[in-house]
C-alpha cells in the first residue's frame, strides 16, 4: 500500500490535514505516488487528469487525503464529509 504524508494545517479539534483538492493532486504528482483514484462511479483516475479534468471550483473545495484509503471533503463545520476518491493500486 502506499503512503502519502502531507502535512499542513492540522485542526488541533478534529485531527484533520486540511488543504485544497488541487493541492492534494499537486502533492500525489509530485510525489510519484503509483495509485490511481476511482471515483463515485468507480471511474479510476490518475491524480495528472484530475487536475487537468477537474473545474476550478471543484479543485478549490477543502479536502483531506487519508494515506492509502481516500480522499473526502471537508464540511463547513470543519469535519470530514462526503469521500470523492478512493485510492486504488495500479494493476
Amino acid at each position: 500500500m502506499c503512503v502519502l504524508y502531507i502535512y499542513r494545517v492540522i485542526d488541533r479539534m478534529t485531527g484533520v490535514v486540511e488543504m485544497s483538492l488541487k493541492e492534494i493532486l499537486e502533492k500525489i504528482i509530485a510525489a510519484g505516488e503509483p495509485f490511481l483514484l476511482s471515483d463515485r462511479n468507480n471511474k479510476d483516475w490518475a491524480a495528472s487528469d484530475l487536475l487537468r479534468n477537474l473545474s476550478e471550483p471543484m479543485l478549490k473545495r477543502r479536502a483531506h487525503l487519508q494515506p492509502g484509503l481516500y480522499i473526502a471533503e471537508i464540511n463547513d463545520s470543519g469535519y470530514l464529509g462526503t469521500v470523492l476518491y478512493r485510492v486504488k493500486a495500479k494493476a
